[in-house]
């Protein structure tokens, strides 16, 4: 039978040696399971352009550049703030960033794990398994806002339940109370759209302590969220109102959304096409792009089922403290939802999966109580247990399992597909040779004709067509400064018609084209051509001084003056005007 000592009314909170002993087993195993694949993911190809800015950012932060202001950055200041500061103590390095990376990935977990506890260490320990295999798979260790967004809010909504759970002892509760509220203000200056995750997991964690409890935690908010009030006197309200709502919002959803449901027969994603061709075969029921449209729906199921069980077991027990933890859980859940609507690939599914298919069991469990309440737990169990091994290996093992065991794999050596780009001590790791080779090439020839100081733009093949950006580059060069606004390169934002990127590019000494994402194709306007403006000004300013890898990377250097391009340049073209 479910345990009930955790109840609201509880006078007493009581551990034991016993508990204690079987908290660290738990913690052990956890920490087990996920060292496993970290050497594969340490030295494992990160994504271009996300891993990119997030190593460049922070740096550009450092060196006094402000987001919003001087560069597009979609998400709230705090990732980048808290990365600079590592940066500052650690150095700038893939190194320092992945282990940001890993820390934030921990804290969801260790979020996790803590909230399943109170069903249980058993059930603490499968809640950790399945949010280890849907943190560690979207795109390796790079440091994303979202993972330290959601490893705050889920850490904010335990400390809300342990002041529930402690609400006989006043001072201790409100203690709690207020440090939920700064970890989930805090989660906000990560991802200012996590909003509604954070005010519905954390209104229904405090609902009906009173308004002494719930004030504490507001205050613990407001302090969380003060760093806005820096970031709105550097960057300027409307930067930011234009950089993070309106731009995103009115312009980018466009060429970034994706159908659905997702496609049962083929990947809709170009990014998930490319991923799924370096991965081994693995035997399943049904293909990739099947179990991703029916991953979709168990997820949405998943976050309802877990409302609807919470609700069910509060209206048969109002006191009984699971059922509010579980309802705060699936309020959470609810409001990252979202995340995985707007763009239904693996990682997005990822990104949200870790918390609701988490919990999919515990609610399954709850449900057996609820239908059996008399009987013996056992069977709750091992429903909640099968449940999770459903959905690893049955559900989404090619997302899971798979990419579990591949990176565990290359973290003995085997199938590390991935080759490392250096330059003046600085690393970054891709997977393509043919890559690797064209951008060392670049990066030397870059310095031959470069001095410190001079701007660096980065961007695609067809400035008409913004997919996706090479901004490790800008991570590799340093000492150039970033051209351009659109580091970041977003569809339907840096083509657009009233776009700065052509007076951006007008700005810069040094550019560098990228053909890599030229046969980008998904089902949304980010294959639409744009502006041409930009183009306009690369014919006009600038001359082809090399090509290397065969196309891959173009560099391009400032005319001296207007007219002919010197010897050993060529000037650029227009391309084909159709589309």
């Amino acid at each position: 039978m479910v345990s009930d000592r955790n109840d609201a009314s509880s006078p007493v909170v009581t551990t034991s040696r016993r508990s204690h002993t079987g908290a660290w087993v738990v913690a052990v195993i956890l920490i087990l399971v996920y060292a496993l694949p970290l050497r594969g993911l340490l030295r494992s190809q990160g994504p271009p352009m996300e891993e990119g800015f997030m190593l460049a950012f922070p740096e550009f932060v450092l060196n006094g550049l402000r987001p919003n202001r001087d560069f597009l950055h979609l998400y709230g200041p705090g990732s980048l703030w808290a990365l600079a500061g590592t940066y500052k103590l650690f150095g700038v390095s893939l190194a320092a960033e992945r282990w940001f990376g890993v820390l934030q990935q921990v804290g969801i977990i260790a979020g996790v794990a803590g909230l399943a506890r109170y069903w249980g260490r058993l059930m603490a320990l499968t809640a950790g398994l399945v949010a280890i295999a849907f943190v560690i798979p979207p795109i390796g260790l790079t440091a994303l806002a979202w993972d330290g967004a959601v490893a705050l809010l889920v850490l904010g909504l335990l400390c809300a339940l342990e002041g529930r759970r402690r609400i006989q002892n006043a001072a201790t509760a409100l203690k709690f109370s207020f440090s939920a509220g700064l970890l989930l203000g805090l989660g906000l200056t990560f991802r200012p759209d996590l909003v509604i995750a954070a005010t519905l997991g954390g209104c229904c964690a405090s609902w009906g302590l009173g308004n002494k409890f719930f004030k504490r935690m507001i205050a613990g908010a407001a302090i969380g969220v003060s760093p806005y009030i820096l970031h709105l006197f550097l960057s300027g309200p409307m930067n930011i109102i234009r950089g993070m709502v309106l731009d995103p919002v009115f312009k980018l959803r466009g060429g970034r959304g994706l159908p659905i449901p997702p496609s049962w027969s083929q990947f809709d994603s170009v990014l998930q096409r490319v991923g799924a061709e370096q991965l081994p075969r693995w035997p399943a029921p049904i293909s990739s792009p099947a179990q991703l449209a029916l991953w979709f729906w168990v997820l949405i199921f998943s976050v309802f089922f877990i409302l609807g069980v919470s609700i069910w077991s509060i209206r048969r027990e109002r006191a009984r403290f699971n059922a509010r933890a579980l309802l705060a859980i699936g309020a959470l859940s609810l409001g990252m939802l979202p995340q995985a609507i707007q763009r239904a690939d693996s990682a997005h599914l990822s990104w949200v999966s870790c918390v609701p298919l988490a919990f999919l069991p515990i609610a399954v469990l709850e449900l057996n109580h609820l239908l059996r309440p008399k009987a013996n737990n056992r069977r709750g169990v091992t429903l909640a247990i099968a449940t999770a091994a459903l959905l690893l290996f049955a559900v989404t093992p090619h997302f899971t399992a798979r990419i579990y065991a591949d990176y565990t794999a290359q973290s003995f050596g085997y199938r590390r597909t991935a080759v490392p780009i250096t330059h003046h001590g600085r690393l970054f790791y891709y997977g393509r040779p043919e890559v690797q080779g064209a951008a060392e090439s670049l990066l030397a020839r870059i310095d031959s004709i470069s001095k410190p100081g001079d701007r660096l733009f980065v961007g695609t093949a067809d400035l008409r067509r913004t997919p996706y950006s090479d901004a490790y580059l800008y991570y590799l060069l340093p000492w150039l400064t970033p051209a351009t606004y659109f580091v970041e390169m977003d569809p339907g934002m840096a083509n657009a018609e009233d776009s700065r990127m052509p007076s951006d590019l007008a700005s810069a000494d040094v550019v560098v084209l990228s053909s890599i994402w030229r046969d980008w194709s998904e089902p949304n306007t980010s294959v639409d051509f744009g502006s041409l403006k930009s183009t306009k000004v690369l014919v006009r300013d600038f001359c082809l001084d090399n090509s290397f890898g065969g196309g891959i990377y173009e560099l391009y250097t400032r005319r001296p003056k207007p007219g002919a391009c010197p010897t050993g340049t060529t000037p650029p073209t227009l391309p084909p005007l159709e589309g």
